[in-house]
C-alpha cells in the first residue's frame, strides 16, 4: 500500500501540466473564479479624506469650549466642498469629502446647535478625529488580490471599490460524474431486490456545483464492460472524470479494465481508512488530448472522503490555484479527544468523523464506511497515524470539512 502523502505527492504535481485557460469575465460574473492575474488598484480608496460620522468639519486650532461657530457651508456626501473659511464650521455628512483647512470632525451628538444657526461643542476635538485618510483602505498601485484567488462575495465587491468591471480568469473546468453498479438506483424510482438508491451521484454534484465547476453526469452505469467503456468515452471532452465504484479486482469491477481500453490507468491501494482503493488515470480524446480520471470506492464515506483529501486539491490545481492554497494539511489544527480509540489500524492511518465544539473532539458512533449520516453529523476529520491509539484528553490533528472545501 502506498501512504496518503506519498501518493498527493506523485498527483497533485501533474495537474499543472494541464490548466484551464484564461478569460474575462463581466464582474458579476465572477464570483468563485480564480484570477489569471494579480489585480492592483488605478485609485486610492477611499480618494479623499472623508467624514467617518454626521456632524462639522472644523479647524482644531480655532476650537475651544462655549466658544459659538457660525456654520459657513453644507457638505453632503458626493458634493465638492469650498475651504473652511477661518472661524467657521461645515455642516458635514458621514463620507462627504472633508473641505480644505479642516483637520477635524466633531460628531453631531457633540455639537450644541443655538437658536440662530450656530454651534458650540462640548468637548474639544482632536486633530484628525472621525476623518477617514485618502488611501487608508487601498493605495493607488496596490496589489489588492493575487493570481489564484478564488474570488468570494468580499473580493467582489473590493474589485467594484476600484472602479473594475471585469476581471481575467480561468475558465471554469467541466468535470465529468458517472456511479457504477448494477445495484444502484436513481431516487424517485422504487427499489428493487437488492438494490440501494445512488448518492456518490449527488454528493459528487453538489460538492463540485459548490466549487463552480461545471457538471456533466451520465448517472448510473450498470456493470458491464461495454457499457463503462462507452460512458467513459462520452465523457473524454471533459477536463477530469470522477467515477465511484468498480475500482477493485472483482469480476464485477470494469473500471480499471475499461480504462486501460480507452485511455491509461494507475491504481494504488492506499494506507488510509476510509478509502483504501483509489485509481488515477486518463481517458484518452479523439483528435488528441486526454481527460483526467478518478476511480474512488463505492461505499459513500470513503468516496467523499477521497473526493475532499485528494480529488478537490487536484481539480483546484487545474483552475490554477498555486498547491499552497489548495494543500489542507496545512490548515489541520490539534484538538482535545472526547473519546478514547484503542483498537488503532496498524497498517492504515485513519480518519475519523468527528463533531467539534469548543475545542474538544466527539466521536461519531459508528465509523463505518457505508454510513452516510456520519458525514452529514460530523464538522470534520481527526487524522491519526498507523497505529495511533487515542486516550480522552490527547491532542488529535483535526481538519474541519469546510477547511477541506476552501
Amino acid at each position: 500500500m502506498i501512504d496518503l502523502n506519498e501518493l498527493l505527492e506523485q498527483v497533485w504535481p501533474l495537474a499543472s501540466q494541464r490548466s484551464s485557460q484564461p478569460e474575462t469575465v463581466p464582474l458579476r460574473r465572477a464570483l468563485g473564479r480564480v484570477l489569471a492575474a494579480d489585480v492592483s488598484s488605478a485609485i486610492d480608496v477611499p480618494q479623499h479624506d472623508n467624514s467617518g460620522m454626521d456632524g462639522y468639519a472644523v479647524c482644531v486650532a480655532d476650537c475651544q469650549l462655549a466658544t459659538q461657530f457660525e456654520v459657513s457651508q453644507r457638505v453632503p456626501a458626493g458634493s465638492s466642498p469650498s475651504p473652511l473659511k477661518p472661524g467657521t464650521v461645515a455642516r458635514i455628512f458621514t463620507g462627504a469629502p472633508i473641505p480644505p483647512g479642516a483637520d477635524a470632525v466633531v460628531m453631531q451628538e457633540d455639537v450644541v446647535v443655538n437658536e440662530d444657526g450656530s454651534v458650540a461643542f462640548a468637548v474639544l476635538p482632536k486633530q484628525g478625529q472621525w476623518i477617514r485618510s485618502a488611501g487608508e483602505d487601498i493605495s493607488r498601485g496596490q496589489v489588492l488580490l493575487q493570481q489564484g484567488t478564488r474570488l468570494g462575495a468580499i473580493h467582489i465587491g473590493l474589485l467594484a471599490s476600484i472602479g473594475v468591471p471585469q476581471v481575467n480568469v480561468f475558465k471554469r473546468l467541466k468535470v465529468g460524474v458517472m456511479a457504477t453498479g448494477s445495484e444502484l438506483q436513481s431516487p424517485g424510482q422504487p427499489l428493487q431486490a437488492g438494490q440501494i438508491y445512488n448518492s456518490n451521484e449527488f454528493v459528487w454534484c453538489g460538492l463540485l456545483e459548490s466549487m463552480h465547476i461545471d457538471v456533466q453526469s451520465v448517472g448510473v452505469v450498470p456493470d458491464n464492460f461495454e457499457a463503462t467503456c462507452a460512458a467513459l468515452e462520452s465523457l473524454a471532452d471533459c477536463d477530469a472524470v470522477v467515477s465511484s465504484g468498480g475500482v477493485s479486482v472483482g469480476e464485477e469491477d470494469h473500471v480499471k479494465p475499461a480504462i486501460e481500453e480507452v485511455g491509461e490507468l494507475r491504481s494504488w491501494k492506499v494506507a488510509m481508512k476510509p478509502g483504501k482503493p483509489i485509481a488515477f488515470g486518463h481517458i484518452n480524446r479523439q483528435g488528441g488530448g486526454h481527460s483526467w480520471f478518478f476511480g474512488l470506492p463505492g461505499n459513500p464515506v470513503s468516496s467523499a472522503v477521497a473526493f475532499k483529501l485528494i480529488v478537490k486539491p487536484f481539480l483546484n490545481l487545474l483552475e490554477g490555484q498555486s498547491l499552497h492554497q489548495v494543500d489542507w494539511r496545512h490548515r489541520t489544527r490539534k484538538v482535545q479527544a472526547a473519546f478514547d480509540w484503542q483498537k488503532p489500524d496498524s497498517r492504515r492511518e485513519e480518519f475519523l468523523r468527528v463533531d467539534v465544539q469548543s475545542g474538544k473532539a466527539t466521536l461519531f458512533a459508528n465509523q463505518s464506511s457505508g454510513v452516510l449520516t456520519s458525514l452529514a453529523q460530523s464538522t470534520g476529520l481527526v487524522r491519526l497515524a498507523k497505529g495511533q491509539q487515542v486516550n480522552i484528553g490527547d491532542w488529535v490533528d483535526y481538519v474541519s470539512y469546510q477547511d477541506l472545501m476552501k
